[in-house]
């Protein structure tokens, strides 16, 4: 069809921040967004809400006498409800334009993976979190920040009669824009029932930080630390990403909750996303997976150094993080694992590593960076994509389901959204995920975020626990935390 979609180009100077205080009473609002540009990774942003269709997947319940888990049967393929009603919404992409031009956008919970793989399931489900979520979205503003540009794209979907298309993205692009020209909304906490007062599973304090809670003790942590060496040293695997969640009681709203956590530590895959009673909140550093042109690339991390206030301290930081034997196996390993994941799905032959162990600099700490890519078997799409690769290596570990099995069995809860994936999938087949590290959740009251690392044969338990503790002062900058 031509004149699809409909596409209005805002004055120069549109923020990320005004367009979420004046659509902050939006239903299910979705929020990609490069907070910190970079050249490989942060030239666009889309925002859309209001979606016209609104999935919610959860697997059958086992009953526990800590809340309900997760069954370890893998179940019926839960993105095909997702994918069937996104099958009718394919049309091309208006050439020169940021690559998200409407369609899928959601987060895909760590759970999600017991869905395909025969994982047992974690003794408490206190978040209640449901493993997929995700709507159509039929608009999006989308920025190029390398050309200073914003674009409002209506594509008038679902209806596909020219005239009642033309109508819908009229209607709709008006509404935004009418939105955007109001006074801004006020905005609002979450609400909260007399039931959410505590959260079972986050009972210990961290040492050191007043306030914080955690699903383990420091203790514990050190104790399942050393758990997963002697698996590793009984051959059972090679590394385990073992993490612990925290805590903190909030009541900030949650596009509060989210500035503040861009400003205190941006990143290039930062977002949220809102739906109900909870917000997931994020300023992650890692891409999962990408799909432009059916060209796929993905960028594990492994391998974490605190920023030093000296800048000769954080040079010598990052050299030995470069150096570093043990985080270098710990990023190798992961590289394989994606190499053969995508070989599920990838053309044979075009798998490639450009990069290989690489330091990137952020906010509060260095890390160490791999990019592996391929090209997309014409029978693939996005939503295979998922199924060969999800969850993501670099936060379970090697080999993938014997590491999510000690996973289950250490770790005292679901993960939830932490350690998965917000994505979208675009109506000409665009994708992009990210990794739900340096990611809050929203809800009950709570403001809940996970934090862990690479277990290998060489690691010290407290090292390893420090180092989550690292991972987490950028998230409780947004407290006034040290």
């Amino acid at each position: 069809m031509t004149g699809f979609p409909l596409v209005h180009e805002f004055p120069p100077g549109l923020t990320i921040e005004r367009v979420l205080r004046g659509l902050a009473d939006w239903p299910d609002p979705v929020l990609f967004d490069t907070a910190q540009a970079r050249p490989e990774v942060g030239r666009y942003s889309f925002f859309s809400a209001g979606p016209v269709e609104f999935h919610e997947w959860r697997p059958p319940a086992r009953a526990t006498g800590s809340g309900p888990a997760l069954s370890a049967t893998p179940t019926a393929d839960p993105l095909a409800g997702l994918a069937q009603a996104f099958s009718a919404w394919q049309t091309p992409a208006v050439p020169g334009l940021p690559p998200f031009q409407g369609g899928v956008a959601g987060v895909l919970g760590y759970e999600l993976g017991g869905a395909w793989e025969r994982i047992p399931p974690a003794a408490i489900d206190d978040l209640a979190f449901p493993p997929l979520v995700a709507g159509l979205y039929d608009w999006v503003i989308a920025w190029d920040h390398l050309q200073d540009r914003a674009w409002l794209i209506s594509q008038g979907l679902p209806e596909h009669d020219p005239a009642r298309r033309a109508s819908r993205a009229r209607d709709r692009q008006q509404s935004v824009l009418a939105a955007l020209a109001r006074p801004e909304p006020r905005l609002a906490p979450l609400p909260v029932s007399a039931d959410d007062a505590e959260l079972a599973a986050n009972r210990h304090d961290v040492p050191g930080v007043p306030g914080l809670r955690s699903s383990f003790s420091r203790e514990d942590y050190l104790a399942s630390v050393r758990r997963c060496i002697d698996y590793i040293h009984a051959g059972d695997c090679f590394q385990v990403n073992l993490s612990q969640r925290l805590s903190l009681p909030c009541r900030l709203p949650p596009l509060e909750l989210y500035l503040r956590l861009r400003r205190c530590n941006p990143a290039p895959f930062a977002g949220l996303m809102q739906h109900g009673d909870w917000c997931v909140a994020s300023s992650s550093p890692e891409r999962f997976l990408s799909v432009r042109e059916r060209r796929v690339e993905t960028r594990p991390i492994k391998g974490t150094r605190r920023r030093q206030q000296l800048p000769e301290a954080d040079l010598f930081a990052g050299d030995e993080l470069r150096r570093s034997e043990k985080d270098q196996a710990e990023n190798v390993m992961i590289v394989d694992l994606l190499r053969n994941d995508l070989s599920r799905v990838c053309e044979p032959g075009s798998i490639v590593v450009p990069h290989l162990c690489r330091v990137e600099t952020y906010e509060t700490v260095q890390h160490l960076v791999s990019v592996v890519q391929g090209r997309l078997a014409p029978s693939a799409d996005g939503w295979g994509l998922i199924r060969a690769t999800f969850p993501g290596g670099s936060i379970t570990g090697a080999p993938k389901v014997r590491a999510m099995e000690i996973i289950a069995e250490l770790e005292p809860t679901v993960r939830g959204p932490y350690c998965g994936s917000p994505f979208y999938l675009g109506c000409d087949g665009s994708f992009d995920s990210s990794i739900l590290i340096r990611t809050m959740l929203l809800r009950k009251g709570w403001a809940v975020f996970g934090v862990g690392g690479g277990v290998v044969a060489q690691s010290d338990p407290l090292a390893e626990y420090t180092e989550t503790l690292h991972k987490a002062s950028g998230l409780l900058r947004v407290f006034g935390m040290a």
